[in-house]
């Protein structure tokens, strides 16, 4: 293991399970504390650890208690569908650890987008109005997206307003998200980082010219002292 201090945040190298065994730990020492909130992300690595955290029983009883869990964005299908990142946490992690249904907080995906956004904005603000998530898991796209902040995205430069809101990403459809003004509200930022496919975005994240509309994920600079990448060879051997 080996941490590299970027721009965007202290890049961690690890293999896959000292990556899912770190996150666990976050968790669980969250939990330790009290309550608290937990973003999850959608997408292959996530779908892995929830497997892992089940097979070696990695989050404490006081985690499947006190955590309430969220996802970071999720795409505007019904929980039952195979695209539905809380769908996917349920599926894989939830039910299979006995979360009960108080501690689970999926976006009201039954609304039409900005109304699902609305709801679940005003949500947080009756339950948490100067704070977002404890954790925010984030994954990294191989075009520097995170959450549903894409390339040229309109909502990226946009530091104040809405916490969580919906965007219409061009070819992929409305998707629910976090915005930067959530992300500023959260505590800790970890990004899930794996495959070589992925080293030139996290290249240009970290180290590249300043640019977030072509690079989203370099909007984490701003919280980078916040922020651990966990990142398995592959993904860093460009830093």
């Amino acid at each position: 293991m080996s941490d590299l201090v970027t721009s965007a945040g202290t890049v961690r190298v690890l293999t896959r399970e000292e990556s899912f065994a770190d996150l666990a730990g976050r968790i669980n020492d969250l939990a330790a504390r009290g309550p608290a909130s937990v973003g999850l992300s959608g997408g292959s690595t996530p779908k892995a650890f929830y497997a892992w955290a089940v097979q070696t029983k990695a989050l404490s009883a006081a985690s499947i208690e006190r955590i309430d869990w969220h996802v970071s964005d999720e795409r505007c299908v019904p929980l039952a569908s195979d695209d539905s990142n809380f769908g996917h946490a349920i599926r894989g992690l939830l039910d299979a650890l006995g979360v009960p249904a108080a501690r689970r907080f999926p976006w009201p995906v039954e609304l039409a987008p900005n109304d699902a956004a609305s709801a679940y904005e005003a949500a947080w603000a009756k339950r948490s109005p100067a704070k977002a998530f404890d954790l925010c898991v984030l994954g990294l796209g191989d075009d520097s997206h995170i959450a549903s902040l894409w390339p040229k995205c309109p909502l990226i430069g946009q530091t104040v307003g809405p916490r969580f809101t919906a965007t219409d990403w061009p070819g992929r459809g409305w998707r629910l998200t976090i915005t930067e003004a959530g992300l500023a509200q959260c505590a800790a930022i970890v990004v899930l980082v794996g495959g070589a496919g992925k080293a030139p975005a996290l290249r240009e994240i970290t180290h590249g010219a300043f640019s977030p509309q072509l690079h989203p994920g370099q909007v984490l600079r701003a919280y980078a002292g916040r922020v651990t990448w966990l990142a398995d060879r592959a993904a860093a051997a460009l830093l």
